[in-house]
């Protein structure tokens, strides 16, 4: 990690109370998210916190970025990942940040203290590849394109139930519940980036199938969700179709393939 000096600060009650005192409601919500998401580029927080629409030009929305972010990170709120998204070129639009322990203390986060470490690179791939989903979603909410009714990443999103194996945990990387039109669409999103073999995605698959048979969802909630891979291209969509296709186990409609390029048109109904 990068970002702060080499000696850990002692945050005592009244260092910590100044700091807290010190931050506005945008602080908290940037805080707050990446704490949620885990990990966010400096882009993605400027596309969600620091909105056009707030400023005069796409310039002046990343310099005011550029500052809130070096503030968080000076004061302990958020870390910064040595590594970048797009490398050098980048600039600080591809920076990545993660939950600093003065921000674990200012949201009240209860457990052990989290760990300031470098995380694997295909960790952070996959996390930011949700993270970019959400910011999509968010964006589209923000057109009116959609609503954004309940947003759950992990672990908010995991569901314990039992099944024929007894009792079971089933972890999507994402649960979104989106307003289009007098409509309410409910779905788990599964972020695949390639690296699970087929077989590991009929196992989830298989997770999905068991807890809908439970009928725990439909009774909480009155309907299961569908079930969107987001795939990283059309040769890996066409093999998770093709695995899904083949296990007669499934309950087919459960699910829909989809790529970046289309996942709000499949998230909305207007695809899919």
């Amino acid at each position: 990690m990068s970002g702060g000096p080499a000696r850990r600060r002692l945050l005592g009650p009244q260092a910590l109370e100044h700091i807290r005192s010190g931050l506005s409601g945008r602080d908290l919500a940037i805080v707050g998210q990446v704490a949620d998401l885990r990990l966010m580029t400096a882009r993605q927080i400027r596309a969600v916190h620091f909105p056009l629409s707030e400023h005069e030009g796409e310039l002046a929305a990343a310099r005011a970025c550029q500052r809130v972010l070096a503030r968080l990170v000076r004061d302990g709120l958020l870390v910064r990942l040595e590594r970048r998204i797009g490398g050098v070129r980048a600039g600080s639009a591809g920076y990545i940040y993660g939950l600093g322990q003065a921000g674990q203390k200012v949201l009240g986060l209860e457990g052990p203290r989290r760990r300031v470490y470098e995380p694997a690179g295909r960790f952070v791939d996959h996390t930011l590849a949700v993270t970019e989903l959400i910011v999509s979603v968010t964006e589209a909410a923000r057109r009116g394109v959609l609503e954004l009714l309940s947003l759950q990443p992990e672990p908010h999103c995991h569901r314990q139930f039992s099944g024929l194996g007894g009792r079971s945990v089933l972890r999507p990387d994402l649960f979104l519940a989106l307003g289009v039109g007098e409509l309410e669409l409910r779905w788990f999103v599964e972020v695949d980036r390639g690296t699970e073999s087929l077989p590991v995605v009929r196992a989830k698959c298989r997770a999905y199938d068991a807890y809908y048979r439970s009928g725990r969802e439909q009774a909480a909630h009155g309907v299961f969700p569908r079930v969107c891979w987001l795939v990283p291209g059309e040769a890996r969509a066409e093999g998770v179709e093709r695995t899904i296709a083949r296990d007669r186990r499934l309950e087919r409609r459960l699910f829909a393939v989809t790529t970046d390029a289309d996942v709000l048109g499949v998230l909305t109904g207007r695809t899919g």
